[in-house]
């Protein structure tokens, strides 16, 4: 239990100081900013956007309105646009949940750089 207990503690300890590192106000009536949050929002949505067409492109188009041209191959012993049908757009959708948490990794941590960036600036240029 000792164990478990220290384990807890360093997580709600390392929660806390993650926590203040999170800007406490943003302000919204900066250029800069709400260019940066847009930028953030369109590119969040071009990246669903591209995974959603995949996984529609796979699961209809593979499984269902090309299964005919596809079944002319295996896999594993099984016509190809059978397997698509049953696995393969499974397979796929968790590939991109996948996809979709990396990507959006690299975006997250690129904005809250560029937000710093400019928090930086700002407290430079406007001591209180």
């Amino acid at each position: 239990w000792s164990k478990i207990a220290s384990r807890t503690e360093n997580s709600v300890e390392e929660h806390a100081m993650s926590r203040e590192r999170i800007p406490e106000k943003i302000d919204l009536h900066d250029p800069r900013i709400v260019k940066s949050i847009d930028r953030y929002w369109r590119k969040n949505v071009q990246i669903m956007v591209v995974l959603l067409i995949i996984w529609a492109v796979v699961g209809l188009g593979c499984g269902v309105l090309i299964a005919d041209l596809l079944n002319k191959f295996h896999l594993g012993g099984f016509p190809l646009g059978f397997w698509f049908a049953q696995q393969g757009s499974i397979v796929v959708f968790v590939l991109l949940i996948l996809v979709y948490a990396v990507l959006l990794n690299r975006l997250d941590t690129r904005h809250s750089a560029e937000l710093s960036q400019f928090r930086r600036e700002n407290s430079v240029s406007d001591p209180e």
